[in-house]
């Protein structure tokens, strides 16, 4: 199947900004705010004025955050099985990361999941190029953020989030597993978040897999030589997670959990 990757019809320029589906043009010199900025900054109770105005803003909130669920839900309907996959937004095109990220994005679409990514560029951007040149459901799940993070044009599905607990509940409820290529503060986010839903039950057969021994293995190696060995986690709990080297054997892995 061959299809050319989506034209981003607005130019990129530091001066729009996303809110939810839309783009904001920001006056030079303004400072952004994002909705969760907004919505998690603290008010003293004893600024009566300002107590009541944020009590009022929140509640018609509410019906923004609703809709916001609403929205994803309504995008990714007809996604079957997927799998979420996330790395960091600062691997290079030209770098090896890279390169795994796309070999791991093509093998996933070709074993017949859906690849669901933060809709980035980096090792996202990777993930769902491989996807995309393989004839796959190539889904990007992009975040507002007081920078610009543009969606990749490898995307057969796309679209924004103004609050990150909404988009992160779109990374599990569609998928069958969770990949993780090296990345950063936001891909450690992700980790903990899926492994804590694993491990309270919340979510059931969810193999969570780290892909390179070299950079996961330390983590690994931290959880089990001093939070197990303190006994601040069960024995089991390191288990959740399967450290692996290849693309290849992060998809035989999903494979046979989803056989399971």
């Amino acid at each position: 199947m061959t299809r050319e990757p989506l034209d981003d019809d607005v130019p990129v320029d530091d001066t729009l900004r996303y809110a939810g589906a839309a783009r904001i043009r920001v006056s030079e010199g303004e400072g952004y705010v994002t909705s969760d900025e907004k919505l998690l900054a603290w008010v003293d109770p004893a600024d009566e004025g300002r107590a009541v105005a944020r009590t009022a803003r929140d509640a018609w909130r509410v019906l923004r955050i609703q809709s916001e669920f609403v929205a994803g839900f309504d995008a990714l309907e007809n996604v079957a099985e997927a799998v979420t996959v996330f790395g960091s937004a600062r691997v290079a095109p030209d770098g090896e990361e890279y390169a795994t990220g796309v070999e791991l994005g093509r093998l996933l679409a070709q074993a017949g999941y859906a690849v669901i990514t933060g809709g980035g560029p980096g090792a996202m951007e990777a993930a769902n190029k491989g996807a995309f040149e393989a004839g796959g459901q190539s889904i990007g799940l992009n975040i507002e953020l007081p920078f610009e993070q543009h969606l990749n044009p490898y995307l057969t599905i796309a679209t924004n989030f103004r609050y990150f607990f909404v988009r992160k509940t779109m990374f599990v409820k569609y998928a069958q597993a969770f990949v993780c290529l090296p990345g950063g503060i936001g891909t450690l986010d992700e980790l903990f978040e899926a492994l804590t839903l694993v491990q309270t039950g919340k979510v059931k057969r969810f193999p969570i897999v780290l892909i390179g021994r070299d950079y996961w293995g330390p983590l690994v190696g931290w959880l089990r030589d001093t939070l197990l060995a303190e006994g601040m986690i069960s024995p089991g709990d390191v288990d959740l997670l399967t450290l692996v080297e290849t693309p290849e054997e992060a998809v035989d892995v999903v494979r046979a959990a989803v056989a399971g």
